[in-house]
């Protein structure tokens, strides 16, 4: 029952920092009106979430390491509620970009202590494919039902209500704390033991490369996003200079001599990079060519949560067990690909049932089987110390291949589209970033099986497919300590 009731206050809070990704586009039009903002501001209020989720995840994963898991995603879901509260009663742009960054910290500081804790409560294999499973279906549900929700509850109650139906599941939350397993006993010296200066170098580079890959969409501040993404790129080359001198690193580099860390998290930004653009380039679609409202769109793509949930529920489970992760890594990615495929070749005219469904339900089954196949090998291939670091970074590489498929594939179809001379230059457009998508998801399963697949792949070999080779893997990672 304890086991249960830990999945369940691990995998809501899953839900809701994820729904929060997208939960706020249909809105933006509400928000601009009420708050004064143009077009430019008003993608800093979804920036500041997402950029700030980035850019904190390796110092909310080495947190949940030194202070432990379940101190640091109690902080993190106080956090992550208190700055929804605060958006949600926001009277001023300033009010509600600061609340929305607050809100990307305490996301950052939560997943990887949500992963941790997982790790640490379910120890039998069979147990752990089951509560990763729905660890992964609440993840990647949370984007498709975001979409969803948003436009009925901006028409509804108004743009405020995206933010405030966060309290309850974060006060539900605080309540159950004490069901998650409690953490080690902490010594005085852990607090001392983080990373300060690694801690503001790699965050401040992430933050900066996150806002400049963003930026180099505008053509009017690409020049100068050009510079930042160099000076972030120097920030990153001195964090990794500091994380390889000091003795208590932010990310010890160590950990990326374990083939299942260094290869999830070349996976990862593939993953990343390939479906956050997906759901960006079907609202375009759907909305502009066929001239759906917000709310229309968004439930369109729901679909993608239900297969989402009945799949992880059942199958991905069943197929961690049989064959390991990367193989169920493989498939998803793979299943991605159609997909993806499938919406390159949307119509002008399109019919629901026919041109969208498929592809919807292709991706509800492909999205949790990457999530899980992706994140599994990471976590369970490293001491349990490390179980929060090692989810840290194979979560920023997602975020931050998504800024880089978010800025490349809308910049391809908007190249494709002013190139074209055809009456259908926007769908095609279009078609052509679908198309760019199932290519990076593609390049992501090929990775997986280059750089994830094990040498031995029974089930046998554990839930993360966790063969001789890992253990090989981290045994030459403990001996460079």
């Amino acid at each position: 029952m304890k086991q249960r009731l830990t999945l369940l206050v691990i995998t809501v809070v899953e839900l809701v920092v994820f729904l929060d990704t997208t939960v706020l586009n249909v809105a933006l039009p509400s928000i601009g009106a009420d708050l004064g903002l143009g077009e430019s501001e008003l993608g800093w209020v979804t920036n500041a979430y997402l950029l700030a989720f980035g850019g904190f995840m390796l110092l909310g994963g080495r947190a949940a390491d030194l202070l432990g898991p379940r101190r640091v995603f109690a902080g993190g879901v106080i956090l992550f509620t208190a700055a929804s509260a605060l958006a949600g009663f926001a009277a001023t742009p300033l009010v509600l970009m600061g609340a929305r960054a607050l809100q990307g910290i305490g996301a950052a500081v939560v997943i990887p202590a949500q992963l941790a804790l997982l790790t640490v409560t379910f120890t039998e294999p069979a147990a752990k494919n089951r509560a990763f499973g729905v660890w992964s279906a609440m993840g990647a549900a949370g984007a498709a039902i975001g979409t969803a929700v948003g436009g009925p509850l901006t028409d509804l109650f108004g743009w405020p209500s995206i933010f405030l139906i966060n309290l309850p599941v974060g006060l539900l939350a605080v309540m159950f704390i004490r069901v998650l397993p409690a953490d080690p006993p902490r010594s005085s010296a852990d607090g001392a033991r983080l990373d300060v200066p690694g801690a503001v170098t790699g965050t401040a580079a992430l933050l900066i490369i996150g806002y400049a890959i963003g930026a180099l969409g505008d053509e009017s501040n690409r020049a100068v996003a050009g510079g930042l993404l160099g000076g972030g790129l120097a920030l990153l080359v001195g964090f990794l200079l500091i994380e390889s001198r000091t003795s208590t690193p932010l990310m010890p580099l160590r950990l990326f001599a374990i083939r299942q860390v260094s290869g999830s998290a070349a996976v990862n930004a593939l993953v990343g990079a390939a479906h956050v653009p997906t759901f960006a380039l079907l609202a375009l679609y759907l909305q502009t060519t066929q001239d759906y409202s917000p709310t229309r769109s968004g439930l369109a793509v729901l679909p993608v949560a239900a297969v989402n949930i009945v799949v992880s529920r059942g199958l991905i489970p069943y197929a961690l067990s049989r064959l390991g992760a990367w193989p169920v890594l493989a498939a998803g990615l793979g299943l991605q690909a159609l997909a993806m495929a499938w919406f390159a070749r949307l119509p002008d005219h399109g019919n629901y049932l026919i041109d969208v469904l498929p592809g919807a339900v292709l991706l509800g089954i492909g999205l949790p089987a990457a999530f899980v196949g992706v994140t599994v090998p990471a976590v369970t291939s490293v001491d349990k110390a490390d179980a929060g670091i090692a989810a840290g970074i194979v979560n920023t590489t997602q975020r931050v291949g998504s800024g880089i498929g978010v800025t490349l594939l809308l910049l391809v179809a908007d190249v494709v589209t002013n190139r074209s001379g055809s009456p259908d230059a926007y769908r095609i457009g279009l078609n052509t970033a679908f198309a760019g998508a199932a290519v990076l998801a593609l390049l992501g399963a090929v990775l997986t099986i280059a750089l994830l697949r094990s040498r031995s792949t029974s089930a046998g070999s554990g839930p993360a497919g966790a063969s001789t080779a890992t253990r090989s893997d981290m045994a030459e990672a403990r001996r460079g300590r």
